[in-house]
C-alpha cells in the first residue's frame, strides 16, 4: 500500500505533463492564426499575372540564364506559397548541436512577407515552438517551450525587420517569379556567375549576392551583413545559404534542399539549418 501515493503522484505529474503539452500546442495554434491572418490581410495584387521573357532582356547575363532555366515564357506569377520542411538546427550559437526539426511556412509575395512555424525536438516529447515571421513590415522571432515558456521574443526593431526579410528574399529561390523586376528586384552585374539584387519594402532594404551554377540555377545566396543574436546582444556577420536538388513544380525549377550558415570572425562557417522541402502549393495569379 505504501506505493500508493507514489503512483498518484506520478499519474499526476504525467497528466500535468499532457495537460501542458496539449495546451501550448492550443495556444500556438490560435497565434499562428492570427498571424497568417495578419500576413493574409496585408496582401497586395499582382501585375503582371504571367511572366513574359522581354522582360529580362536587358538584365545580366546569368540571371536572364537563371530565369531562362527555371520559367517558361506564359509562367503564371506565384502569389503564395505554403511549405512544408523538415531538417536539423542549430541550438548553439558557437558550435554544432544539431536537433531535428519539421515546420509548415505560409508565403506571400505582395506584400512581401512569411510566417515560418517550427517545432525543434529539444528532449524526447519536448519540443520548442518558433514563428520566425515577417509581416506588414515587421520581423518576428518567437520561440517558447512546449508553446509556453517564452525563450526568446524579438519584434518591432529595424534590425529584425531587415533580418527577416532578408530571409524572405534569400528563400525566393522557392517563389521564384518574385524575383523578376516586374516584381520590384534589381539586378546588378557582379560577374558572369553572380549578380547583386536589392529588394525594399517600406523602411527596409536589404541586398543579397545571388551565385549561379553552370546550369543557371541559384547555386547560393550571400549577405555581408546581417544581425545575428550572440549572449543575447546582436552582432552583425556575413550570412550565407546554399541550394541544392532542383526539380520541376508547376512548370518551375525549385531547389528541394538547403543549408544556411554564418561566417565567423575567423572566417570559418557555423551552419544553423540544413532542411528539405517536404511539400510545396503554389497559389498563382489570375484574372478577374
Amino acid at each position: 500500500m505504501w506505493r500508493s501515493p507514489i503512483v498518484l503522484i506520478i499519474l499526476a505529474l504525467v497528466v500535468g505533463i499532457v495537460g501542458a503539452i496539449a495546451l501550448g500546442a492550443y495556444r500556438w495554434h490560435l497565434g499562428t492564426k492570427e498571424l497568417r491572418a495578419n500576413l493574409e490581410a496585408a496582401r497586395r495584387p499582382i501585375k503582371p499575372l504571367t511572366f513574359d521573357a522581354r522582360e529580362i532582356a536587358d538584365l545580366p547575363q546569368p540571371v536572364q540564364r537563371y530565369f531562362r532555366a527555371v520559367l517558361e515564357d506564359g509562367q503564371p506569377l506565384i502569389v503564395a506559397a505554403r511549405v512544408s520542411h523538415e531538417g536539423t538546427f542549430n541550438m548553439s550559437e558557437t558550435a554544432e548541436k544539431w536537433s531535428a526539426f519539421t515546420s509548415t511556412q505560409l508565403v506571400i509575395t505582395q506584400r512581401p512577407g512569411f510566417d515560418w512555424d517550427g517545432r525543434i525536438a529539444m528532449i524526447p516529447g519536448i519540443n520548442a515552438f518558433v514563428h520566425d515571421a515577417y509581416i506588414s513590415g515587421e520581423g518576428i522571432l518567437h520561440a517558447a517551450l512546449l508553446g509556453l515558456v517564452t525563450l526568446a521574443d524579438i519584434r518591432g526593431t529595424p534590425e529584425a525587420a531587415q533580418g527577416e526579410l532578408m530571409r524572405f528574399f534569400a528563400e525566393a529561390a522557392w517563389y521564384p517569379t518574385r524575383l523578376l523586376p516586374s516584381q520590384g528586384v534589381r539586378w546588378e552585374a557582379i560577374d558572369n556567375s553572380s549578380a547583386r539584387a536589392t529588394l525594399q519594402d517600406g523602411d527596409s532594404a536589404v541586398s543579397l549576392d545571388f551565385r549561379f551554377d553552370e546550369a543557371g540555377l541559384i547555386a547560393s545566396i550571400r549577405a555581408e551583413a546581417r544581425a545575428r543574436t550572440v549572449n543575447g546582444g546582436l552582432v552583425f556577420a556575413p550570412w550565407q545559404g546554399r541550394f541544392w536538388d532542383y526539380e520541376l513544380r508547376d512548370g518551375m525549377r525549385i531547389p528541394r534542399s538547403g543549408e544556411v550558415a554564418w561566417q565567423l570572425p575567423d572566417g570559418s562557417l557555423l551552419p544553423y539549418w540544413r532542411g528539405r522541402i517536404t511539400n510545396v502549393a503554389y497559389e498563382f495569379a489570375r484574372g478577374f
